[in-house]
């Protein structure tokens, strides 16, 4: 077992005055800091060697190896582990080489300046990522601490509330946090107008105005969520769907067919982290699936174009495979042998035809099969009556 030899450090405002004294003894007798503009301005009486983080980002971690050796440090913000480098340094290379100097975060600050719980809230990140991923977070009475991309993202996220109905919420954005230069600027989403620093910690306490878009996190959103050609997963089927599929935190969805994306979209909903590859021929369809990605705050969501099976060669191995429709033999074949150990597979089929199929895989493979039939009321004359939904049957297996 290789002996630590890569200290990376949480650095705040107060540059080395914040550090624990160990962590300032690692810094100040270090022979290479590693780090951004930023962390080697706030150590800057230390003599060593500087390197600035490399471009692209991804050559950072044959840099850090390069070091091993020497007496090296990555300077970091706050706490390495949340949302910060160090879980990626971790990742490749082995921790038990590495001691973490975990710092504040910006999280616990902000909370601590807010008087916020942080048992009670969530903390995400839109930091060099799409800002929209914050979208399925917006409920009533929802407090985010968010951090942020640039000087430009608080407006973007006033945005987005403002468009759901949520005007009325608390934005609170704040920068330098624990420095000379700390800045706080208060406001509703619908009057939001600042001008931001870039490096900045943003706090939204959720309320919803008369008019809000209220939608849940678990499965089964209304289907005039999304935008479609009338071909889809219907809600209630889509519910009992996505309970099958279990979606889970960094989990991977194949769906197959997927058509406004509607099943895979909720599955990234869901866990925190999920993933899915929506593999459609048509564009059209496919189009609707990207508008409805970034609307309802999943634009990580890959699309592919092409036929299964052909479309699924190269594709990463799925922990969940989901067929709406068009499910062949070639098609289960190929995509069961992609499957994990421990992953699901859930076909729908409402044809007589499909359903023939399901009735012979699972005869060859077990599994469970149901036949889901809904009815919704609607208006009949002057009076309201069932009208069913065309009946699915389901067959669903989790692999051994």
């Amino acid at each position: 077992m290789s002996d630590p030899w890569l200290h990376i450090v949480g650095i705040g405002e107060e540059g080395l005055d914040g550090l624990l004294s160990t962590s300032r003894a690692i810094v100040e007798t270090a022979e290479v800091i590693l780090g951004g503009d930023r962390h080697l301005s706030l150590s800057e009486n230390v003599m060593a060697e500087r390197i600035a983080w490399p471009s692209p980002f991804n050559a950072m971690i044959d840099t850090i190896r390069s070091l091993k050796g020497r007496r090296a440090v990555v300077l970091v913000t706050g706490d390495p582990l949340w949302y910060s480098v160090g879980a990626r340094i971790a990742r490749a290379i082995p921790p038990v080489e590495i001691v973490f100097h975990p710092q504040l975060s910006a999280f616990q600050l902000a909370a601590a300046r807010l008087g916020w719980s942080m048992a009670d809230l969530e903390t995400l990140t839109v930091h060099g990522r799409p800002t929209e991923q914050m979208i399925p977070f917006i409920e009533p009475g929802a407090r985010l601490l968010i951090l942020t991309t640039g000087s430009e993202t608080p407006q973007q996220i006033a945005y987005f509330l403002r468009e759901r109905g949520f005007g009325p919420s608390r934005l609170t954005a704040f920068a330098a946090m624990g420095g000379k230069d700390e800045r706080r600027l208060d406001d509703t989403a619908a009057n939001w107008g600042h001008n931001v620093p870039d490096f900045n910690t943003l706090a939204v306490e959720c309320i919803a105005g008369p008019d809000a878009l209220v939608l849940s996190r678990l499965a089964g959103l209304p289907d005039d969520c999304f935008q479609n050609d009338g071909n889809m997963t219907k809600q209630e089927v889509r519910s009992i769907t996505l309970g099958k599929l279990m979606p889970m935190r960094g989990a991977l969805l194949w769906d197959i067919g997927a058509g406004c994306g509607s099943v895979c979209i909720e599955w990234m909903r869901v866990a925190p982290g999920a993933r899915a590859i929506g593999i459609e021929p048509r564009p059209d369809r496919r189009a609707f699936a990207a508008a409805n990605a970034l609307a309802l705050g999943t634009p990580r969501l890959d699309l592919v174009g092409g036929e299964a099976p052909d479309a699924l060669e190269g594709l990463p191995h799925p922990d969940a495979v989901f067929v709406g429709g068009g499910l062949t033999q070639e098609v289960f074949d190929t995509a069961f042998a992609a499957l994990r150990p421990f992953g699901r597979f859930v076909a729908n089929a409402v044809t007589l035809e499909s359903e023939a199929l399901l009735l012979a895989i699972q005869a060859r493979h077990g599994g469970e099969l149901a036949r889901i039939g809904i009815s919704r009321a609607s208006p009949i004359g002057e009076f309201t009556g069932w009208r069913p939904l065309m009946p699915v049957t389901q067959w669903s297996l989790m692999k051994r």
